[in-house]
């Protein structure tokens, strides 16, 4: 069966990002969509955004929503980089009154890494596969031979006196004005710290430094090989069409 096309959202803290995807190749099949996440990013403020979006691109079909918490069921346990008024919030239900479409909810980490995982580096890979998006926070993805365990949140592990996104996001080198060195370096305990406990077999690395790597990966000692993802920032979109088309068919 022919898959129909998805529109794939990707919320981030400080972007949404958005594109019509055909999930049976992960190719963009409209241009792509970029807009500010607005502040506060508060439920209603979102949902509008998604709404604009929508009216924009003329859309009336499913839509696939990457969202920056752990989701169940289309419900918003954490709030780490957006308001913490959507704790608790069914974010499936609320994106599918504003746009009038509907909708499916993931985390956009597992998003990410479900399109790295089909179309991107870790195509080929088997065993233990762990996903971070280096971004606004620190999102992660870990897969075993392909198979994905959810809403593992491991940039929120307690690392350095806080949690790990404040220490090594790439919203924290550009706010501390980190060198590729000192930043490599900080990340670099960070993954040793992921590889003491959960020994990954690979580590693929994405958000917006993935296509700086030959600046940082000199500084990374970790026993499992490091890849950049291929996707960069348009796994999160391609995933979240990719969940939504196979939520949308198992009903």
């Amino acid at each position: 069966m022919h898959k129909q096309p998805i529109l794939g959202i990707d919320i981030g803290g400080t972007a949404i990002k958005a594109a019509i995807v055909d999930p049976e190749t992960g190719l963009l099949l409209s241009e792509f969509h970029r807009v500010l996440t607005p502040k506060p990013a508060t439920p209603q403020a979102i949902a509008a955004t998604l709404n604009t979006i929508v009216t924009d691109l003329n859309w009336q079909g499913v839509i696939g929503c990457g969202f920056p918490a752990t989701v169940q069921n289309g419900i918003v346990f954490t709030a780490s980089n957006i308001d913490p008024s959507w704790i608790q919030v069914n974010a499936q239900q609320l994106f599918s009154n504003a746009t009038g479409c509907p909708c499916y909810i993931v985390n956009d980490a597992d998003a990410a890494g479900v399109a790295e995982m089909a179309f991107g580096v870790g195509k080929r890979l088997s065993g233990m596969t762990l996903l971070l998006t280096l971004g606004t926070g620190i999102g992660s993805a870990l897969f075993i031979n392909q198979q994905l365990w959810p809403n593992t949140e491991l940039g929120h592990a307690k690392f350095q006196g806080s949690i790990a996104e404040r220490y090594c996001a790439e919203s924290t080198r550009i706010q501390e004005q980190l060198s590729w060195q000192a930043w490599g370096e900080r990340l670099n305990e960070y993954l040793l710290h992921l590889e003491f406990i959960l020994h990954p077999d690979q580590i693929i690395l994405g958000g917006g430094v993935a296509e700086h790597l030959v600046e940082y990966q000199s500084y990374l000692s970790t026993q499992a090989t490091i890849y950049a993802a291929n996707n960069l920032n348009q796994a999160g979109l391609i995933g979240a069409a990719m969940y939504a088309w196979q939520k949308q068919n198992s009903l």
